[in-house]
């Protein structure tokens, strides 16, 4: 196993090969599986895969915090965001799309026409 390095000795963090971590540590994604975040706690290890061109980081699930939600205040801010990303500055309608960046306005106002 070449990227087994428990101690951390060669790689400056313990090492695992994929599929070789131990019990009590998870990625972020693992984390956010069980609704956790890392918390502000420093990284526990790493997994190399792929000749060493992919690393993973590995966090202690014991000090994994909950996952933070947003308070009804910034949902409400977040709806009336997307909301006005759906409405047209010229003719003030609400379309079922998003209005693109580049056009500025809607398929109907935007020079040319549909696309």
């Amino acid at each position: 196993m070449v990227f087994y390095d428990p101690t951390g000795d060669k790689y400056g963090l313990p090492t695992y090969p994929f599929k070789f971590a131990p019990a009590g540590l998870a990625t972020r994604r693992q984390l956010r599986a069980r609704n956790l975040r890392p918390g502000g706690q420093d990284v526990a290890a790493q997994i190399l895969w792929r000749k060493g061109k992919r690393c993973a980081y590995l966090y202690r699930i014991d000090l994994a915090v909950p996952k933070r939600t947003a308070t009804p205040a910034q949902r409400a801010a977040i709806d009336r965001a997307l909301l006005a990303r759906r409405t047209c500055p010229t003719c003030q309608q609400v379309q079922p799309y998003y209005i693109r960046r580049s056009l500025g306005e809607c398929f109907d106002c935007a020079p040319g026409g549909a696309q």
